[in-house]
């Protein structure tokens, strides 16, 4: 009888201990998943305004220094393309826009009308000088497609913390459109909202992609900032059944070793 107590409080004893260690995620910071250091997170860029280009974007992250490399095809053949980390550092979920974007029905996802849905300028993706939000549109130090429509890009910069910390909540757009196809930026779309002096062709997005594995990686601290659905109450389903089965794992041995004491008890 007192094996058979001592085995008892001893399986009960060790359950709680193994599912706490299975219910703590690795690094968190501030209700999110916090990216740790060489860290390389995926971007599959996808077309926006039929303009057929697409690519893919790696960013790697090492502390605060961010190594962006983009190689993308389909863009308008020796033009510059604007291109920008957007989204937010405070936890708010931004996401690619669709054609419902178009709100006055032109045609056309404008910059003024993706902006709801893929935020503000984090990170001006310049080839050289200042990459703030302040240089969003220096397409003298913004990357030129070649005659093929293709560009190549790569670039370390230095961020700050907050974008580290939340590296998996933004995204990356590519701006540059040719609805017209005769190869170059003109006015046939009017002029562009954000600087009349350019072409709302220059200033249109061309693609956007979010990185791969965000929507389960990392948590929005200020909740769903667009969009119809939230990911309350399934943060982690992966630990939920981690915690089980150590639950479960505990019950078997303590039932295996019920059975073994009563068999000892009745051998006696």
């Amino acid at each position: 009888m007192t094996a058979r107590r001592t085995a008892r409080l001893t399986i009960l004893a060790a359950a709680p201990a193994a599912l706490a260690l299975c219910a703590v995620p690795a690094v968190a910071h501030e209700g999110h998943t916090t990216a740790a250091s060489g860290d390389t997170y995926q971007v599959d860029l996808a077309p926006l305004n039929d303009s057929g280009s697409k690519g893919t974007a790696m960013l790697s992250l090492d502390g605060t220094r961010l190594t962006v490399k983009i190689e993308a095809s389909g863009l308008v053949p020796g033009q510059p393309h604007a291109q920008h980390i957007h989204g937010s550092t405070t936890g708010h979920d931004f996401h690619c826009p669709d054609a419902s974007a178009d709100k006055n029905k032109d045609g056309i996802v404008t910059t003024a009308e993706g902006l709801p849905s893929y935020g503000d300028i984090n990170i001006s993706l310049t080839t050289k000088g200042d990459t703030s939000k302040g240089s969003g549109l220096a397409v003298d130090r913004m990357p030129t497609a070649d005659k093929s429509g293709k560009l190549s890009y790569q670039r370390t910069l230095t961020v700050s913390q907050k974008v580290a910390d939340h590296i998996k909540d933004l995204h990356v757009v590519q701006h540059g459109i040719d609805p017209n196809g005769n190869g170059t930026y003109d006015f046939g779309k009017g002029k562009s909202e954000l600087d009349p002096k350019l072409p709302q062709e220059a200033t249109a997005p061309a693609d956007c992609g979010m990185l791969q594995g965000a929507a389960v990686g990392s948590m929005p601290v200020g909740g769903v900032e667009t969009g119809s659905g939230g990911t309350a109450g399934v943060e982690a389903p992966g630990l939920i059944a981690g915690g089980s089965a150590a639950v479960l794992a505990g019950a078997g041995v303590f039932l295996a070793r019920r059975r073994s004491n009563r068999a000892t008890s009745s051998g006696s």
